[in-house]
């Protein structure tokens, strides 16, 4: 008996676009702003922090 295996390429797939999707409704709740204030406190922290590691290389 063989069982159904997901290929390593599908499941990379699958879990980008499931991942695409959960980022498109929050950016859509985000601009609605349906978001709690904590999250988007939240959210702004996180963005800083991207944008600082993203510029710390090219300051070494």
């Amino acid at each position: 008996m063989t069982s159904a295996v997901i290929p390593r390429e599908q499941a990379i797939r699958n879990a980008r676009a499931a991942l695409d999707r959960a980022r498109a409704r929050r950016d859509a709740d985000r601009a609605a702003g349906r978001l709690a204030p904590e999250v988007e406190l939240i959210l702004r922290r996180l963005e800083r922090q991207q944008r600082e590691q993203l510029a710390a290389p090219r300051a070494a």
